[in-house]
Formats: C-alpha cells, sequence, structure tokens
C-alpha cells in the first residue's frame, strides 16, 4: 500500500521557519528561543505550532502563495494603457514621462516601474542598461615653471564679428604658473604655429616638455594598419620637429576628442581675452592668467 505525499515549494526562510517549528514542538528549544532565530513573537510561534496540528508543515507557507495580489490593477486598466503608449504621438515617451502623462491626461495613476514593466511586455520599450561613466583623474601640475608647456588652436569668434578673420588663436601656457602666450592669426597652419613658438621662446626661453594635439601638424599621420600607441615612432613634420630641434620633448596625442578637460583655455581674471584684445586683433598676448 503506498503512501500519498504532497510536494510543498518553499524559500529558504520558509524552511528555516519550519525546522525551529519542529525544534519547538519536539521541546529541543523553548517557543521564546524559536521565536527569536524567527524574528517573530512568541505569541506568533504559539499560535503557527496550533495551526501545524492540523495544516501540517505548509503552515509557513504564505496564504496568497500562487494567487493574484489583492493590490494588483486591474487588466482594463492595463489595456488600456498600453492602447494609448502605443498611439504614434507617444512613440518617443519613456516609462517615466508616459506614467506622468497617464495621469494627467487620462486619469490613469499607474507608478513608472508598473508601467515599465507592461511597456517591455509589449514590446513598446527596451531596457538599457546604463554605461558605466569613466572618472576623470586631475593630474597634478608640473612642479616648476618651464617643465611642461601646453600648445594649442582654439578656434572662435573671438571678439564676436567686431573684426574679420580673427577666428584662430594659438597659445602656449605654462603648466605650472599658467603663464600664457598668444597670437591671433589668419589660419591655423605651421608658418603660423612656428611664429607664436619662436616668441615664445624669445620671451620665456626653451621648455623641457611640449604637449600637443594630434593634429598632423605636430606628427606624421599613422599609416594604415600603423598603432598610434607610440607617438614619436614616425618622424615629426615642420612644426613638431621645429619644437623637437629646439632640444624639447614633444609628447603628441595628450589631447584626444574626449580628452580636452586638461586642456588650456586662454581667459583673464575679467573674462575671455576676447575682451581684452577688442580693440587689437593683430597683437598678441601674455602675462599670467
Amino acid at each position: 500500500m503506498g503512501w500519498g505525499m504532497e510536494r510543498i515549494a518553499m524559500s529558504q526562510e520558509e524552511r528555516d521557519w519550519l525546522e525551529w517549528l519542529k525544534r519547538a514542538q519536539d521541546g529541543v528549544v523553548t517557543q521564546r528561543y524559536a521565536s527569536e532565530r524567527m524574528g517573530v513573537t512568541d505569541r506568533w510561534v504559539r499560535q503557527l505550532l496550533a495551526r501545524m496540528e492540523e495544516e501540517g508543515d505548509g503552515v509557513v507557507v504564505h496564504g496568497l502563495r500562487g494567487r493574484a495580489s489583492n493590490r494588483r490593477i486591474a487588466e482594463a486598466v492595463e489595456r488600456r494603457a498600453l492602447e494609448i503608449v502605443q498611439q504614434p504621438e507617444w512613440h518617443d515617451f519613456g516609462p517615466t514621462f508616459a506614467s506622468e502623462q497617464l495621469a494627467k491626461q487620462h486619469g490613469l495613476e499607474v507608478s513608472k516601474e508598473t508601467l515599465r514593466k507592461w511597456m517591455m511586455g509589449a514590446g513598446v520599450w527596451k531596457s538599457r542598461s546604463r554605461g558605466v561613466r569613466k572618472k576623470h583623474c586631475w593630474r597634478e601640475r608640473r612642479s616648476c615653471c618651464g617643465e611642461l608647456v601646453q600648445w594649442d588652436t582654439s578656434t572662435h569668434d573671438w571678439i564676436e564679428g567686431r573684426g574679420k578673420g580673427v577666428r584662430y588663436l594659438v597659445g602656449l601656457m605654462d603648466d605650472a604658473t599658467s603663464r600664457s602666450w598668444g597670437r591671433f592669426v589668419p589660419a591655423d597652419g605651421t608658418r603660423e604655429n612656428m611664429g607664436v613658438l619662436w616668441e615664445y621662446l624669445e620671451r620665456n626661453g626653451r621648455p623641457v616638455e611640449v604637449y600637443t594635439d594630434r593634429h598632423a601638424m605636430f606628427a606624421v599621420p599613422p599609416r594604415a594598419g600603423e598603432s598610434t600607441a607610440a607617438p614619436g615612432g614616425r618622424s615629426a613634420d615642420a612644426t613638431g620637429a621645429g619644437a623637437a630641434g629646439a632640444g624639447n620633448r614633444v609628447d603628441c596625442g595628450v589631447f584626444s576628442a574626449s580628452e580636452r578637460e586638461d586642456r588650456a583655455e586662454f581667459r583673464n581674471g575679467s573674462g575671455p581675452l576676447s575682451e581684452v584684445l577688442a580693440a587689437c586683433p593683430d597683437q598678441g598676448f601674455g602675462g599670467r592668467q
């Protein structure tokens, strides 16, 4: 004769509860001790032990297991909400904004997370994993004047349309002191950059290192399939060679498109240098920021 057995699905917490209840029932531990281990009152333990005589091991399983929640939103509301968000004028609404508009325009109070689940189930919305933002670590400035000079060209309408051709500002800035020298030039070319570099050398002497960007003016672009990891691998063109010929170490590729935070901005204490040089755009500038 076979014995009928009932399979009861339990979580780990429910299995632990059942174990403590059986120990209390057998007298191995006291009801108070079992209540402390279960995180409930000893009165609740006594009630569970009394029900355990009639219901068996299933007493630890929640009574709503496998049943719909009493707070579940009606299916008619879900269908109505999905009909609205699938309309053409709602095609670019995300769950958060759509939830706000449903409540405002149609009186449907649905949380953004519930609406997100509905929209994903209907294929209206796809979850997007948030990428981890790369943290930019600021480097320390050089300790002495002349150790490092940043060299770059800024393209901007510097004097706000009050002059012709004043868009290119070639500047060099000392990394330790922020002392800078620059000049407005008609074009960002080798001749103009070499002229500004020469003026800087005459005024401040030769720096130890020069930081530039990856412009072809400072270094020969890599050939197809050639690595850019070592910018000094090929010979520089006229501008880079001129700086290197003066005894400088030219570091190219420091300022890529996504690494512009360390670039020098040529401003004085009161505002953009365009305010200072509006009356004389053909003159250079120099001094401390």
